[in-house]
């Protein structure tokens, strides 16, 4: 048996076609249709098995289409592609995470790629999603998902117009992310082949990047602490966001007073026994809109 592992982007799953990978796609290349099973724990937790006839397509690459992905299935879930000679059809699974997770606002159930999250984001309509889709999809991504991007180029990727309106808007956005805690400023470097670096290194060209690093938490399970497993990061306006904790840049600490906020939360909230940790700071309470 011949398997592959990749991540699924947002166009897979709204186009329902499953990629194949160059050497499983020889094996199939010639016929009409082809059996997919298709073997998901729902929620990571329910275990099921579908079969489909799916009719392979080449644009640009071969796919099989008419794959109805499971609506738990969300952009950058790995799956795992293997053609069962014996049987003659192809095997598509997904991994179950051992705990869910929500990853900016969006639960995942399965085993995911990080960085193909960070690149598939959904930014909507407002002019910090434009801000942010600029770091994230085009900026440079590491394995985590963290991503930066150069912040004297976002005028020219963010569609908020030219002159003083457009500073103005883009300006305004961008401290709304800090404010927010999505991103943060940072120095970097570039190579002599132009790639961003952080953290800088040393002898080449400094330059200011804006840092991004996804939330990551536990998510509930659909049912359990108000999780319906269908949590979304949309657009959302005018509402407020609860105190977080979030990833700092490499070498940054959090300050004295952000420390202070969050302990006080945690008074709040009467838990005792936490502090925050080396590289993390904490956001206070927000509204967003």
């Amino acid at each position: 048996m011949r398997s592959r592992r990749f991540a699924l982007v947002r166009a897979d799953l709204l186009d329902a076609v499953c990629p194949l990978p160059d050497d499983l796609a020889a094996t199939v290349a010639g016929r009409e249709s082809v059996t997919v099973v298709l073997e998901h724990r729902e929620f990571g937790v329910t275990p099921g098995r579908a079969s489909v006839e799916s009719a392979p397509a080449h644009d640009p690459g071969l796919h099989l289409t008419g794959i109805a992905w499971p609506p738990d299935v969300r952009p950058g879930v790995l799956v795992t592609v293997a053609w069962r000679p014996s049987e003659e059809y192809v095997l598509v699974k997904t991994t179950p995470l051992d705990e869910p997770l929500r990853v900016d606002g969006v639960d995942y159930f399965h085993d995911y790629d990080p960085r193909v999250i960070t690149r598939e984001f959904d930014p909507g309509v407002s002019n910090r999603g434009q801000v942010l889709k600029a770091v994230r999809r085009l900026g440079r991504v590491f394995d985590d998902g963290s991503a930066v991007f150069p912040e004297a180029e976002l005028p020219a990727h963010c569609g908020l117009g030219r002159g003083k309106k457009g500073t103005f808007l883009l300006r305004n956005a961008v401290d709304q992310l800090l404010r927010e805690g999505y991103v943060t400023r940072v120095t970097g470097s570039t190579g002599p082949d132009g790639e961003l670096n952080y953290p800088a290194v040393d002898g080449e060209d400094p330059i200011d990047l804006l840092f991004y690093a996804p939330l990551v938490e536990e998510a509930p399970l659909p049912g359990e602490g108000g999780g319906d497993g269908h949590g979304e990061a949309g657009d959302r306006r005018d509402h407020w966001v609860n105190g977080f904790v979030r990833r700092l840049p490499a070498g940054a600490h959090a300050s004295k007073k952000q420390q202070s906020l969050h302990q006080k939360a945690l008074e709040k909230e009467q838990i005792d026994g936490f502090t925050l940790e080396p590289g993390y700071t904490f956001v206070k309470r927000h509204h967003r809109g």
